[in-house]
């Protein structure tokens, strides 16, 4: 039983507890956040590394008057329990529970709501300017991995905080992963650094001791400071490559171990004390504490509910992703077309490209947390007849909006875009649904909008993706596929035309993706009930079958749209917009997700709740042809 967590209902209580104590809460924290974990699924890895990082920060510092901004949040679980939500904790990234990450509806102590990567340099420079204007004194805090600082972001914020020079501290979470291991010049810097941190010491010597001795001696005390600053300079650049956190303004402070409590709360009390931005590099350990996260962080970063002896799944069968499908997709067809090239942005594993890249390695590049490099870089690799296949999650590429028009689209080059977990994702919640790429890709010329109604579908679509000429997008939902019959031979599908799955008189429903399972199940139900249906598969939701949906809105008494996307500028948005062109006034029904941000919870719940399940479009479908009889 946890003895001391259990006294621990906010950071206050942290420093009644002796370092033996403190050693213990550790020791209890870890054990509790497994024991939740293995039965929720969440971000297991993340959250080990950071146990006495975490109780550190809270001891040096007085939250919730001073600010932690978390990175990403999903190493924010400590942060929950230490925060007043212990007793909630069990209901971590349940529905109606806690939330995976940061939340300020949640808490108090949530300072900014947490999902992407990147961001928390430039939100904690924006509290410390709003500090300085209301003229308060706390302490502002961003924490963010190692991983992050592959993002571009991060140095806009890295280089304004430099340049504005207020009190800030950010602490560099250092465990050489993102997701996967880090990638680039400068995780290699970084190595330098954390491989010999008595370089750190050496260069504190010289500033701090000598110089100060120097500028006391009279009459030439100052020159031959200044003569040392410049020693102090070339050393400074000798021994630690670079020093680019020096060179950004940036005082440095490490590295350090971040799994000893003391050194962290010394050294955030040590930043305090500087009135200027200071950087923390602390090196943890990713899932320490638990041996399979230690051996396999990866797979330990996002998990399933698991065996806490062997940290094996609890699912025994292990059913067939449409991530798993786009990946052998890839081999398959980069096995007979040299041009493909495999992209990812820090998740080769998550989107399925981790077996294109042992099979290609030349042909694969992981580029790191930054999804705005990915397009851009895929945009000059397709200048040259390459053809580059971009694999990143739907929420995540809404990060490279920009560059997608910009740089791809406007050039109109073949860059294929895979949207993986587009739709809804579950328990993580609203940072990561995807609910969004339908409305922001349907506006951009020239690209073609593809999704997929299973598993064989989507093979057939990454092919004829492959045979156009210019920007392809193909989104797809996260979890398990439908079980179709596998073809073994590729079909080309032709271009903006839509699949009629079963024909009526009563009811048009229009579907794409995932919803033409939904959409069928209700079509059953409303069979049942007398109600003559017709479903489509739209399969394109850029470029519209015209021909198809103009033909059907005249034999209907009632077309429906049902998709898996926000409904504002989406799918349905499109079929409206065509049938107002053509002047069609038919009776028209949407389905989709609320002009809001769906919470987190079972992915069946969230379905439910929008009414995207057969019981939700039949029941719907049947109030309107009931209004619809009223009026007549």
């Amino acid at each position: 039983m946890a003895k001391i967590l259990n006294k621990i209902s906010s950071p206050s209580d942290l420093k009644k507890l002796s370092s033996d104590e403190l050693k213990q809460l550790s020791e209890e924290i870890r054990k509790e956040i497994i024991s939740v974990v293995s039965k929720t699924g969440g971000h297991l890895a993340a959250n080990l590394g950071v146990v006495e990082l975490t109780i550190g920060l809270h001891l040096a510092l007085n939250c919730p008057k001073d600010k932690i901004v978390w990175d990403v949040g999903h190493q924010s679980y400590v942060h929950k329990l230490l925060t007043g939500r212990r007793k909630k904790f069990k209901t971590l990234r349940q529905h109606d529970g806690i939330s995976g990450f940061p939340k300020r509806s949640e808490s108090k102590y949530d300072i900014f709501d947490a999902g992407h990567a990147s961001n928390s340099i430039s939100v904690a420079l924006g509290l410390a300017e709003s500090r300085k204007r209301r003229g308060s004194d706390e302490t502002i805090v961003a924490v963010l991995g190692d991983g992050s600082l592959t993002g571009g972001v991060a140095y806009e914020g890295l280089n304004q905080a430099g340049h504005l020079g207020v009190p800030l501290i950010v602490v560099l979470n250092d465990n050489e992963m993102s997701i996967a291991n880090n990638v680039g010049a400068f995780s290699a810097y970084l190595s330098r650094i954390r491989f010999d941190p008595a370089l750190y010491k050496i260069r504190e010597d010289i500033e701090g001791r000598v110089v100060k001795i120097l500028k006391n001696i009279p009459a030439i005390g100052s020159k031959v400071s200044m003569a040392v600053e410049g020693l102090k300079e070339s050393l400074k650049h000798v021994l630690v490559p670079g020093m680019i956190f020096e060179e950004l303004g940036f005082k440095y402070i490490g590295p350090i171990d971040g799994h000893k409590i003391d050194l962290v709360e010394t050294a955030i009390n040590l930043a305090k004390e500087i009135q200027e931005p200071v950087l923390i590099h602390a090196i943890t350990k990713k899932g320490k504490g638990y041996l399979p996260a230690e051996k396999c962080p990866d797979k330990f970063h996002g998990t399933g509910p698991f065996i806490i002896e062997t940290g094996e799944s609890k699912k025994k069968n292990k059913t067939l992703t449409y991530t798993k499908v786009f990946g052998d997709a890839m081999v398959e067809l980069a096995s007979k077309d040299n041009r493909i090239i495999g992209i990812t942005a820090a998740m080769p594993s998550g989107t399925g490209l981790d077996k294109f890249a042992e099979i290609f390695p030349d042909r694969f590049y992981d580029v790191g947390i930054a999804e705005q490099h990915a397009v851009t870089f895929a945009a000059g690799l397709a200048l040259n007849g390459h053809l580059p296949v971009v694999a990143i999650y739907s929420t995540f590429l809404q990060r490279a909006f920009d560059q997608i028009i910009q740089d791809v689209c406007l050039q109109n080059l073949h860059v294929i875009f895979a949207l993986d977990r587009a739709g809804l994702v579950g328990e993580d919640g609203p940072t990561h649904h995807g609910v969004f790429d339908l409305t922001y890709l349907r506006q951009i010329p020239r690209i073609t909008v593809m999704s997929p109604k299973d598993e064989e579908e989507l093979r057939n679509m990454l092919y004829t993706a492959t045979k156009l000429n210019g920007p392809v997008a193909i989104r797809y939902p996260r979890g398990c596929v439908l079980g179709v019959k596998h073809d073994k031979r590729f079909k080309k599908i032709g271009i903006g035309e839509a699949e009629i799955i079963r024909e009526g008189k009563d009811v048009c429903l229009l579907a794409v993706g995932r919803m033409v399972q939904k959409s069928n199940e209700a079509c059953e139900l409303l069979e049942k009930m007398g109600i003559s249906c017709t479903l489509i598969n739209a399969r394109f939701i850029k470029p519209l079958d015209e021909g198809v949906i103009l033909n059907l809105a005249a034999k209907h008494k009632l077309i429906v749209t049902v998709e898996e996307s926000t409904l504002l500028g989406g799918f349905g948005s499109g079929v409206l917009e065509l049938l107002a062109a053509k002047g069609i006034l038919v009776p028209f029904l949407q389905f989709g997700l609320p002009d809001d941000f769906v919470t987190h919870g079972p992915m069946e719940i969230l379905l439910s709740e929008a009414g995207l399940d057969k019981v939700g479009i039949t029941s719907a479908v049947k109030e309107k042809l009931n209004k619809l009889k009223d009026l007549k």
